[in-house]
């Protein structure tokens, strides 16, 4: 990632190209998955077997049961991971398009110092070659003010004098705009360097997400592959079928997730947070449902591929709302300066939610963030796994506050 393509207007090309890496594995390695015991998969003979037995029937149903289980855990905490680096991404990107604009911004004023202190210089030049063509007296002269009115000594000494005094002004003043051009040349320099160690820590984390990325989705479809099995057996023992299978494991896992915290977490208000302006939040829901089912790509935000930060932002600016930057936890702090924090029992539809690490929840750092929909559900773009979803609100890691942005 060069300091080029941070140039302002590439910064949307730069997040889908972040995301098609990361969507089309060239990545420089792979995770490596939590160390795991493997467990032994039964194969259909231990299935035919086991149907002989209602003992070891329902042994067997348990068996594949708890399989599956952990194959979702061990998803999960992948998926966990992708979002934490691909929120640490979203962060040193945002960083690095702080400094592109300094960078801009002072390279502007440089040009613009630089044209000053090079016409004062002109202007010096020219009284010097003045004095030097007509002598120090001619050049006295053919500056004063009134020049037919100078008869006397004394008036001539004093208009001397005067012009003196002016020519001294106009070269201090070309001295500080050359000072002011060069201090500014120097705060571009510091800014320039400033701008590529953030370039560089940006590459990095890009590079660690996209391969957090890689594991989900190598984890993800190793899971299929298996799970596609798994399900058919589970069928064969149940006298069911694989999709119906396929759903209840699904929502085995769900559970498992909402069970890490078992209600809404309760905090106290912080300060009077008005209502939200209704026709902006329908607004920037109905912009958010159109995307569902649509990619989760790192960095994506549109038109057809989306992070979790990236969607959320795009529905409210969908509205003409601003919500923060292209980040969960800059749009947590864009929300918490607004004096826009409510506690999460009393958020309504269009209210942000947002998920920290464990232990941290009241750090500034947020992992995902999503938007409420009411009645207990949520509509995420979860991971690289998933697509644009709408959800039960999970409670396990749930920050106990909400953001309003339209209030």
């Amino acid at each position: 990632m060069g300091l080029g393509v941070l140039r302002a207007g590439r910064r949307a090309s730069v997040r889908v190209a972040v995301g098609f890496l990361a969507t089309a594995g060239l990545v420089l390695g792979v995770v490596s998955a939590p160390a795991l015991a493997v467990p032994a998969y039964p194969s259909w003979s231990d299935i035919q077997a086991s149907k002989k037995k209602v003992a070891a029937k329902k042994a067997m149903i348990a068996k594949l049961q708890a399989i599956i289980s952990q194959e979702a855990a061990q998803a999960a905490a992948l998926e966990k991971v992708a979002l934490v680096k691909g929120e640490a991404f979203n962060q040193a990107q945002s960083a690095v398009d702080q400094v592109a604009s300094k960078v801009r911004s002072l390279t502007s004023q440089v040009r613009a110092a630089t044209a000053q202190a090079s016409a004062a210089k002109n202007q010096l030049g020219q009284i010097a070659a003045q004095m030097y063509r007509d002598g120090a007296g001619g050049t006295t002269t053919s500056l004063l003010l009134n020049p037919g009115d100078a008869s006397g000594l004394l008036y001539r000494l004093g208009a001397q004098d005067k012009v003196a005094q002016q020519n001294d002004t106009i070269y201090q003043r070309a001295v500080e705009k050359a000072k002011y051009a060069q201090s500014l040349g120097s705060q571009l320099k510091v800014a320039k360097q400033e701008l590529a160690v953030k370039a560089a820590d940006a590459k990095a984390k890009f590079t660690d997400a996209t391969n957090a990325a890689s594991a989900v989705q190598s984890q993800v479809n190793r899971d299929a592959a298996l799970n596609k099995t798994f399900y058919a057996q589970l069928a064969s023992l149940q006298n069911t079928t694989a999709d119906l299978e396929r759903q209840r494991a699904e929502g085995l896992a769900a559970e498992a997730r909402q069970n890490q915290g078992t209600s809404e977490p309760d905090a106290p208000e912080l300060y009077s947070v008005g209502p939200p302006n209704q026709d902006l939040v329908d607004t920037a829901i109905s912009f958010a449902k159109k995307q569902l089912g649509e990619a989760y790509v790192l960095g994506g935000m549109g038109p057809s591929v989306w992070d979790c930060s990236g969607i959320t932002k795009a529905a409210y600016a969908a509205a003409g709302v601003y919500i923060g930057t292209h980040s969960a936890t800059n749009q947590f702090l864009t929300m918490a300066m607004g004096r826009k924090l409510i506690p999460v029992k009393q958020a309504v539809a269009g209210d942000l939610m947002w998920y920290s690490l464990a232990g941290t929840p009241f750090s500034g750092d947020k992992y995902h963030v999503v938007i409420y929909l009411g009645g207990g559900m949520m509509l995420e773009a979860p991971n690289p796994a998933r697509t644009v979803r709408i959800v039960p609100l999970r409670y396990g890691e749930l920050f106990p506050y909400a953001g309003r942005p339209t209030a």
